[in-house]
């Protein structure tokens, strides 16, 4: 040690000259892009304001948006690069819109095309993504959603009679639902999407792979042997290649006249069919892994996130949990033995709003980042520098617009006020533009399924703390407690249901 020092100190006034001017060139450099923008006025070399963003991500993204309430958005610099973090409801249309090669791309992540690869459907910009979004459409039409309804609602079933389980295991203590809720969704997804496809020991592995990929989400992108990170690439790596087994599996069932039973089945008919037409250059079976891996990523998380805050929201307000007691009980029974029909669930419509509201109030995503490829006029008076990552914030523009827009309100959505109509450049929980969510109606129907049977099936009380409500990015929001709840079985018995 004495002697690295010995050797290092006759460097020690060039390398501290040489520190003083790399914070002089990119402390001018973010001052050049900032302009007269609210944002910090000094920042570190490199790492920018990571660490805080890393540390307390709710707190940094409410700095930016108090920031941004004068002009309706604010600048950082965060791992090398300008951000330009967006409030204003309009200005974050601008950009939704305008996804092509010479304004914004879509990203999904500050670090995404690194950790999802360059096969993804947020990459794709013009005519061949206009063509994909037309090829998955099939995917979502009436016929394949209530095949889906049916394979959701036993999931469901079957996980809330494991919850209560655990409930009775610990008398006195409340459960966790974050953990459970994630789980219960990456059954739900694996099944609704390749469902027949993956054998017990594939779900095992594709469970520990989706949950290396998560952490690495919030993780600082070093991509070394170790880091989270670099773990969660490669866990990505293999669920497309699973995923790409899958459709491959999938494809030739389809070309068999097999009926479909999940989504990627419904995809390859569709696929088959337009080979056969010779209409138009299909997709690669890889490329098809990537593309589900898409899916996978905007069902899992954004769902978890909404399941908690209805539970949530719904111990908060008893008037609104009364009431949607009351109707789904009026419609469907759980000693039935039957599902819920998708007519059933087109009249649950008090419910259908609080699930519209609780994505209102609580946005899963609340960020959508984008790059800009050139230089962009955001306003008339400030021009987005390209390489800039810009996010306009889904979760700020849910409180503009809409009457007393912080009032957890269900009766806003129904057909008396039509607030989502009224207001519908407000709602932008699925997006806009060439981007809006293609599986929107997918996952209100899983919102409102959940909430219909967790409410009807279940007693439950909310263990409430200090703070428990408050917001924590995971990556998607959640209640800070995780929503812990103590859990009583409210019907005598569970529906008699299965998969098979």
């Amino acid at each position: 040690m004495i002697s690295f020092l010995s050797f290092v100190s006759p460097f020690t006034p060039f390398l501290g000259t040489l520190f003083v001017l790399i914070l002089v060139l990119e402390q001018n450099s973010y001052l050049r892009r900032k302009r007269n923008v609210p944002g910090p006025n000094m920042v570190l070399p490199f790492l920018g304001n990571a660490i805080p963003l890393v540390r307390e991500p709710t707190r940094f993204w409410e700095i930016q948006a108090h920031l941004a309430s004068s002009l309706g958005f604010s600048v950082n610099y965060i791992i090398g690069r300008f951000i330009v973090f967006i409030r204003d409801t309009e200005i974050s249309h601008l950009v939704f819109s305008n996804v092509r090669p010479d304004a914004f791309l879509l990203v999904g992540h500050p670090f995404g095309k690194k950790l999802f690869g360059d096969h993804n459907l947020i990459y794709m910009f013009g005519q061949d993504h206009k063509d994909l979004r037309r090829q998955i459409a099939p995917n979502f039409t009436p016929r394949a959603l209530s095949t889906y309804t049916a394979l959701q609602q036993i999931i469901i079933l079957q996980h809330l009679k494991s919850w209560e389980r655990l409930s009775e295991e610990s008398p006195g203590k409340p459960i966790s639902l974050r953990l459970l809720a994630r789980d219960m969704n990456l059954e739900t997804s694996q099944t609704v999407f390749v469902g027949r496809y993956l054998s017990n020991e594939a779900r095992v592995k594709f469970r520990d792979d989706y949950n290396l990929f998560n952490t690495g989400l919030m993780k600082l992108p070093f991509d070394l042997p170790g880091f989270a990170f670099r773990n969660a690439r490669l866990a990505v790596e293999r669920l497309v290649e699973t995923l790409t087994d899958c459709a491959a599996q999938s494809k030739k069932r389809m070309f068999q006249g097999d009926e479909p039973s999940c989504l990627i089945d419904f995809w390859m008919q569709e696929t088959v069919r337009e080979v056969t037409e010779s209409k138009t250059a299909q997709p690669s079976d890889y490329e098809i892994g990537s593309y589900l891996f898409d899916f996978l990523f905007a069902a899992q998380d954004a769902s978890t996130s909404s399941l908690l805050w209805a539970v949530s929201l719904l111990d908060s307000h008893p008037d609104v949990l009364r009431r949607v007691r009351e109707e789904v009980s009026s419609i469907w029974s759980p000693e039935s033995d039957v599902l819920i029909t998708a007519e059933q669930l087109r009249d649950m419509k008090y419910t259908q709003s609080v699930a519209r509201e609780v994505i209102r109030y609580r946005p899963p995503a609340t960020l959508v980042p984008h790059i800009a490829m050139k230089d962009f006029p955001l306003t008339e008076s400030y021009t987005v520098p390209k390489g800039t990552i810009v996010f306009p914030s889904v979760f700020e523009s849910s409180f503009q617009g809409f009457p007393e827009a912080d009032r957890f309100d269900p009766d806003r959505f129904s057909e008396a006020r039509q607030e989502e109509v009224i207001y519908k450049r407000n709602y932008l929980a699925f997006g806009a533009g060439p981007h809006q969510c293609v599986g929107q109606r997918y996952a209100l129907n899983h919102l409102v399924l959940f909430i219909a049977m967790f409410v009807t099936v279940l007693d439950f009380k909310r263990h409430r703390t200090d703070g428990c409500d408050e917001i924590m990015y995971c990556p998607t929001i959640c209640p800070k407690d995780g929503c812990s709840v103590s859990l009583v079985r409210r019907c005598p018995r569970y529906p008699n249901l299965s998969l098979n």
